[in-house]
């Protein structure tokens, strides 16, 4: 059961649209979130959200996402969800130009959530801030407007991509799947 935490993004439903083709899930409003909701949910994805980290007051948002420190559960963070991952760990956020269009995304490194996907590819970008790399992850993939385009966790399965694969096609649909199987993996052993 894979749990998306809906930071009020309305690209939310298209998650919900690509997480049920492989697995069951739950939203849940990120504000109505507690502890308990983990419980029998085998991966988290971290929804976007209309919201500015350099131009409102996000601190009931980190709350939330405090678990993700300690949770073995693997974690995908979107746009505002992949910046709440970096600033929980450390990343800096600052303003860049606005991005609201396809940008090709370069795969910096392998990542299981980049499987089966070619060095280069096109994602549907939605934001007009970038995060830093926070100690302890690996910049996995940039664009030429952002250079956190993706980050993985050096130890834990936590993963931040700045575009949007929910409204990017069929390679949008692959990091889905290839984020499912590896919270299906990580149950099996």
């Amino acid at each position: 059961m894979i749990l998306i935490l809906n930071c009020g993004s309305s690209k939310t439903r298209y998650i919900e649209e690509l997480v049920d083709e492989f697995s069951d899930f739950k939203t849940i409003p990120i504000l109505d979130f507690t502890l308990a909701d983990l419980a029998g949910i085998t991966g988290v994805v971290i929804s976007g959200a209309p919201i500015l980290v350099t131009e409102q007051e996000i601190g009931h948002f980190l709350k939330q996402v405090e678990f993700i420190k300690t949770t073995s559960i693997p974690i995908l963070g979107i746009c505002f969800g992949h910046q709440l991952v970096g600033i929980t760990f450390g990343s800096f956020a600052s303003r860049m130009r606005e991005d609201r269009d396809w940008q090709t995304i370069e795969l910096l490194e392998p990542s299981p959530l980049f499987d089966k996907l070619p060095d280069e590819f096109e994602m549907m970008e939605d934001h007009c801030e970038a995060i830093s790399v926070p100690p302890n992850f690996n910049l996995i993939a940039a664009s030429d407007a952002c250079v956190n385009e993706g980050m993985q966790h050096k130890e834990l399965p936590i993963f931040g991509v700045q575009f949007h694969p929910e409204v990017s096609g069929n390679y949008g649909r692959t990091i889905f799947e290839n984020f499912i199987r590896l919270c299906e993996e990580k149950v099996s052993h």
